[in-house]
C-alpha cells in the first residue's frame, strides 16, 4: 500500500476509547479549508449543544427542553427531580421486565406471558424494532412483535401470526399524547381482539405514555398492569434509551445497562469541545462537507449485517425530521435537509451499488462493519475462506471500488453487533444530528411539517363525515367533486374522490359506486351495493 494511503487512514481515522468504535474519513474529500472555514461554527455548536444538556429551551415557543442526554446519565438533568424521576423509571422498568420474565407478571394466575406486542408508531416504534433485531436470539424469555400502522391488513397480518398466542402476550402501548390516531386504532384492534377471545384486556395491557395524558388516565382507570413515563422532554426520535427502548429490552432479557453505557460513553466522547478529537463532530463535519451544507447529496447507510438492516430506517426518522427544516433559526427560508436511504450489504451490491459506483454524484456513504461473526467453529466455504470473510471483503471491495471512483465513502467499524455497540451507534448519530442541526442554523427539535400533515389527515377524516353526511339528505348518484361541493367543501374535489373510491372498494361502509372504479367520472350514493 503506498505510504500516503495508509498516512491518509492513520491520520483521518478517529478511534473512540471505550466503545472501540473506529471511524474511517481517509475515503472523504475534507480539505484543511473546509475544517478552518467551519471552526467557528463548531464553537458556537459545541456551546449550544452544552446549553441544551445544561437545560436550556430548545423549543422557546413550547418551552420544552431536550433531555435524552440525561436518561444515561441522571446525575447532568439540572434538577434533582428529574434525576430521581430517571432513576425511579429506569428501576421500575428492569424490575417489571424481570417479573415478566419469572412468570410472577401474567395474564392470569399460573400463566406467563409468551411474548410481547408493541404498539407505537415513528420514534415509538422504529427505534425498538431496529435495537430488537439487532440483538433477538432464540433464546429471548419473550419474542417481540410490533404494529406499527395504521393498515388493517397489517394489524391482521400479525395477529393471525400470533394467533391464539394472543392470550398469554404481553401489549406495550406507546404514545406520548396519548392521542396519536395510527397508535390508537392498532390499539383498539388488539383490544377488540382479546375481548372476542374472552381474555381481560387490564391482564394484558401497559402503557408507555406523557404524564396526565389521555392514555395514561385510561390505563389507571381500567386497572392495567403498569405505566411508563414519557417526557415532553424527550423527543420520540430520540427516546431509545427512555423506557419506549428500554422496556423492550428488558422483556426479551437483553442487557438494558450495557446499551445505556455505549450510549453514556459516546456522549462523553462527544462532549469534547475539539473538531479533531469529538467523533460526532467528525461526523457531522462530513455531511457538511459532502453535502455542501445544503443538502446537496443523500445519505446512503449500508450497515454488512443482518443484524442492522434497520439502521438506515432508523436514522431515516431521526436525521430527516430532525434536520428537513424550511425555515432556520432567523426565520428565513433555508429548506435544509439530509435523505437518508439503505438496506443492508452485501444485498445492495446486487441492487443500488452500481449506481453508486458509475451513476449521478448525488450522495455520500457511510459503510457499517461489524468485527466478529458467531462463535460457533466457521465453515469454511473455501480452503481458508468463510462466509463472514466474503461480508468483509465485499464491504473492503464495495469501499475500494467507490473511492477509486472519487465516490464520498466512510467507514464506522465496531467489534461486534451488542447491547453497548448499539448504544454507541444511537448517541453517536443523535449527537451528530444536533451539532448538524447548529452549523445550518436550525431546530433539530421540532417537527412543524409533521404536526401539518397531522392536521391535514384531521381535516380529511372531517371531509368524509361530512360527505357521508350530505349523501344521506340526497338520493342522488353525484360525482365526487359535486359531494365535496354539498359537503362544504368545493376546494377538497380529489380529496373526495379518494374517500369515496375506498368506501366504495369495501361494501359494509355503505357507499355504491355507479361507473368504473377508480374513474374520476363515477358517481355515488348511499346504499349496498
Amino acid at each position: 500500500m503506498p505510504h500516503s494511503v495508509w498516512s491518509a487512514f492513520v491520520d483521518r481515522s478517529l478511534r473512540v476509547e471505550g466503545l472501540d468504535l473506529l471511524l474511517d474519513f481517509s475515503t472523504m474529500p475534507i480539505r484543511p479549508e473546509d475544517e478552518a472555514r467551519l471552526a467557528p461554527e463548531f464553537e458556537r455548536a459545541f456551546a449550544e449543544m452544552k446549553e441544551l444538556e445544561a437545560g436550556a429551551l430548545a423549543n422557546p415557543d413550547e418551552g420544552r427542553r431536550v433531555g435524552h442526554y440525561w436518561l444515561r446519565a441522571p446525575e447532568r438533568a439540572p434538577e434533582e427531580a428529574l434525576r430521581a424521576a430517571i432513576v425511579d423509571a429506569l428501576e421500575r422498568v428492569q424490575a417489571f421486565g424481570a417479573r415478566v420474565r419469572s412468570g410472577g407478571i401474567g395474564p392470569q394466575a399460573g400463566v406467563a406471558f409468551e411474548r410481547a406486542l408493541f404498539v407505537g408508531i415513528g420514534g415509538s416504534a422504529l427505534g425498538p424494532q431496529f435495537v430488537y433485531q439487532a440483538l433477538a436470539t432464540s433464546d429471548d424469555p419473550l419474542s417481540l412483535s410490533f404494529l406499527d400502522n395504521t393498515d388493517p391488513c397489517g394489524i391482521e397480518k400479525t395477529l393471525a401470526q400470533i394467533g391464539d398466542g394472543l392470550a398469554r402476550t404481553l401489549v406495550v402501548v406507546t404514545s406520548k399524547s396519548g392521542g396519536t390516531p395510527e397508535t390508537r386504532n392498532a390499539f383498539e384492534e388488539v383490544r377488540a381482539r382479546l375481548m372476542t377471545m374472552g381474555c381481560d384486556p387490564s391482564r394484558h395491557l401497559v402503557a408507555v405514555t406523557g404524564e396526565g395524558s389521555p392514555l395514561e388516565t385510561r390505563a389507571r382507570d381500567e386497572g392495567w398492569l403498569a405505566t411508563f413515563p414519557m417526557w415532553d422532554w424527550v423527543g420520540g426520535r430520540s427516546s431509545e434509551t427512555s423506557a419506549v427502548g428500554l422496556l423492550p429490552l428488558a422483556l426479551a432479557g437483553h442487557d438494558v445497562e450495557a446499551l445505556l453505557e455505549g450510549a453514556r460513553l459516546m456522549d462523553e466522547a462527544t462532549r469534547e469541545a475539539s473538531l479533531a478529537a469529538n467523533p460526532a463532530a467528525r461526523l457531522a463535519l462530513a455531511w457538511h462537507v459532502a453535502a455542501e451544507g445544503a443538502g446537496q447529496r443523500d445519505m446512503v447507510v449500508i450497515p454488512y449485517r443482518d443484524r442492522l438492516s434497520l439502521l438506515a430506517r432508523y436514522l431515516q426518522q431521526l436525521v430527516m425530521e430532525s434536520l428537513g427544516k424550511e425555515k432556520n433559526l432567523a426565520g428565513e427560508t433555508v429548506r435544509q435537509g439530509l435523505t437518508v436511504y439503505g438496506n443492508k450489504g452485501s444485498t445492495d451490491q446486487h441492487a443500488y451499488v452500481q449506481q453508486l459506483r458509475e451513476g449521478v454524484d448525488n450522495y455520500f456513504l457511510t459503510l457499517v462493519a461489524s468485527l466478529e461473526d458467531p462463535p460457533e467453529p466457521p465453515l469454511e466455504v473455501e480452503p481458508g475462506i468463510t462466509s463472514g470473510d466474503y461480508l468483509l471483503g465485499f464491504l473492503l471491495g464495495t469501499r475500494k471500488a467507490l473511492a477509486a471512483d472519487a465516490r464520498r465513502v466512510m467507514t464506522i467499524t465496531i467489534p461486534r453487533v451488542d447491547a453497548r455497540s448499539i448504544g454507541g451507534l444511537i448517541a453517536l448519530y443523535e449527537r451528530s444530528v444536533g451539532l448538524y442541526a447548529s452549523l445550518v442554523g436550525i431546530n433539530a427539535y421540532h417537527q412543524p411539517g409533521v404536526e401539518a400533515g397531522k392536521r391535514a389527515a384531521a381535516s380529511v377524516l372531517e371531509l368524509q363525515g361530512a360527505l357521508v353526511e350530505a349523501m344521506r339528505k340526497e338520493d342522488d348518484a353525484l360525482r365526487a367533486d359535486q359531494w365535496a361541493l354539498k359537503a362544504g367543501a368545493p376546494d377538497m374535489g380529489p380529496e373526495a374522490f379518494w374517500i369515496l373510491e375506498h368506501l366504495a372498494a369495501n361494501p359494509r361502509r355503505g357507499v355504491r359506486r355507479e361507473g368504473k372504479i377508480l374513474d374520476p367520472n363515477a358517481r355515488y350514493r348511499l346504499g349496498l351495493s
